[in-house]
């Protein structure tokens, strides 16, 4: 069945689609043995032969996903200009091209999502599908109750009630607490 290219590599976990849109405008995309340079070309993922730099893609890779606890000291990145390890350094080796699902810091800890699958992808990182996130921080100090309400007022002021931040205690050391941030983006 035909779909528009850059859908075929961001279905294949190879590129966003606007990043799969640039690189056929820079003629790295070939199909069937001829660069294709025009957005909005079809191809059946399935019959024709899709390359990216000269390099066959496989459509029919299966979809695979991992969740991965990020230990500190990995960036949420497949490669790192710097040369520090990635989170990708922690699952070799493993056969299919993998990249992670939204981002944590470096300095930072956590469960991510890894996978080829481009689709699944898109759609819990572009806000108009409206995922929250959660996230546990630990802070030090123990936060008043306005410094509470000045982090659920942060982002969009014109968002609907329901989809603002909200931030919450749920759980008091001497000289920290564990709060739960729940956002609709970032």
């Amino acid at each position: 069945m035909d779909m528009r290219l850059q859908k075929v590599l961001a279905q294949a976990g190879l590129a966003s689609r606007r990043e799969a849109e640039h690189w056929i405008q820079a003629g790295r995309i070939s199909v069937n043995g001829k660069v294709v340079t025009t957005l909005g070309t079809q191809a059946d993922p399935v019959v024709d032969r899709i390359a990216v730099d000269g390099k066959v893609i496989n459509r029919l890779e299966p979809k695979v996903y991992y969740l991965l606890n990020k230990p500190t000291g990995y960036v949420s990145t497949c490669a790192d200009e710097f040369g520090r390890p990635t989170v990708l350094d922690l699952l070799k080796p493993v056969k299919f091209r993998l990249f992670p699902v939204g981002r944590l810091d470096w300095d930072s800890e956590g469960l991510l999502l890894l996978t080829n699958d481009g689709e699944l992808a898109q759609r819990l990182l572009h806000p108009r599908f409206h995922i929250r996130r959660t996230y546990l921080a630990k802070v030090e100090g123990i936060p008043t109750v306005q410094a509470l309400q000045r982090l659920s007022t942060a982002g969009d002021p014109a968002a609907p009630p329901k989809r603002r931040p909200t931030a919450r205690i749920i759980k008091v050391g001497e000289r920290h607490a564990w709060l739960e941030i729940r956002l609709w983006e970032g």
